[in-house]
C-alpha cells in the first residue's frame, strides 16, 4: 500500500513538473512572439537607429527579431586549408541546435568603417586606406576600447554581438549554407574567388532579408563570446563560455575561399591578435 502510494505522488510530482516546464515553455514562446510581432512591424516601418557621430557621420543600426534558428551545420565539413575532415571539432559547426533569442536587438546596417573608427579614436589602424573602407588591423582588445569612447560620447550602450546574434542576424531566416541559398559566386561577396584582394567599401553587395551588408566576405567581424563546444540541446539567449582563450569571428574575408563564408562557418584567434582580414560589426540591446 506504501509503495503505491509512493508511486501515486511520484507521477504526481512528474506530472506537476512537466506542467511547470509548459507552462513556463509557453510564456517564453508568447514573449518571443510578441517581441517578433513588434519588431516586425516597426522593421516594415524601416526602423534603422541613425547616429550622428559628427561632421556629419552617421551610424545605422538595423532592428533584428527575436526568434528561433537552428545554428551551426548538419554535420562534419572539410577544413579548405588543411583538407582534414574535422571529426570531432571544438570551435567549429556541430552539432546544428535549436537557439532562441528572446530579445530583439540592433545590428550595425554596415561594418565599422575608417571614418567611424577616426572619429572616435583619433587615429586609423588599417593596412588599406579609405573613408569608407571598413576599418581593419583592430583586435578584440581594439574593439572594447572602441565602443568604450563610443558609449562615452553617444551614451548609446553599443557593444559586439553575441555569436548566436551574429549568425542570427546573418542568416536573416535563411537556413542554406548562406544567406541567400547554398551557393555563392564573386558576385555575391568580397571573397577569394572575387579576385579583388583587399576590402572593398561597405555596402558594395546586396544586402540580406533584415538589410544588412557584408555579412558574407569582405572582412571577418568580432564577436563577444568566447570560443568552447556548441551545445548539444537547444539554448536560450547563449552567451558562450564564461571563460577561455581565443575570441570568435564571422563571415569570412576577401582572402578566404567562399567555404568559409558560410553563415555557420567559426573562425577562432586569442583576443589580442590584429590583421588586414579583421572588422568589426557594432550591436546594440533594444
Amino acid at each position: 500500500m506504501l509503495l503505491g502510494l509512493v508511486g501515486v505522488l511520484t507521477v504526481m510530482i512528474g506530472w506537476s513538473k512537466a506542467k511547470e516546464e509548459l507552462a513556463t515553455k509557453k510564456i517564453v514562446t508568447k514573449k518571443i512572439d510578441n517581441e517578433r510581432e513588434i519588431a516586425a512591424q516597426e522593421m516594415k516601418l524601416g526602423k534603422i537607429e541613425v547616429i550622428n557621430l559628427g561632421e556629419n557621420l552617421k551610424l545605422e543600426m538595423v532592428l533584428i527579431p527575436a526568434g528561433k534558428f537552428m545554428m551551426g551545420s548538419k554535420k562534419n565539413l572539410f577544413d579548405p586549408f588543411s583538407n582534414i575532415k574535422l571529426e570531432q571539432p571544438t570551435e567549429w559547426e556541430i552539432p546544428q541546435h535549436e537557439v532562441t533569442l528572446t530579445k530583439s536587438f540592433y545590428m550595425g546596417k554596415y561594418e565599422v568603417t575608417q571614418e567611424q573608427w577616426f572619429e572616435i579614436m583619433g587615429e586609423n589602424p588599417s593596412s588599406e586606406k579609405g573613408r569608407k573602407l571598413p576599418v581593419t588591423d583592430i583586435s578584440w582588445d581594439d574593439c572594447q576600447e572602441f565602443i568604450k569612447k563610443l558609449n562615452a560620447k553617444t551614451n548609446g550602450g553599443y557593444r559586439l554581438p553575441t555569436e548566436a546574434e551574429w549568425e542570427h542576424a546573418c542568416r536573416a531566416g535563411s537556413t542554406t549554407a548562406y544567406s541567400f541559398g547554398d551557393k555563392m559566386s564573386p558576385q555575391d561577396a568580397n571573397i577569394f574567388e572575387s579576385k579583388i584582394g583587399k576590402p572593398v567599401a561597405v555596402g558594395s553587395y546586396k544586402p540580406n532579408e533584415f538589410g544588412l551588408y557584408d555579412m558574407h566576405g569582405n572582412l571577418w567581424e568580432w564577436c563577444e563570446d568566447w570560443s568552447g563546444y556548441y551545445p548539444a540541446g537547444s539554448v536560450t539567449d547563449p552567451k558562450g563560455p564564461a571563460m577561455g582563450t581565443r575570441r570568435l569571428l564571422r563571415g569570412g574575408s576577401f582572402s578566404n575561399y567562399e567555404s568559409l563564408a558560410r553563415s555557420s562557418y567559426r573562425n577562432v584567434i586569442t583576443p589580442t591578435d590584429r590583421g588586414d582580414v579583421g572588422g568589426l560589426r557594432l550591436a546594440k540591446t533594444k
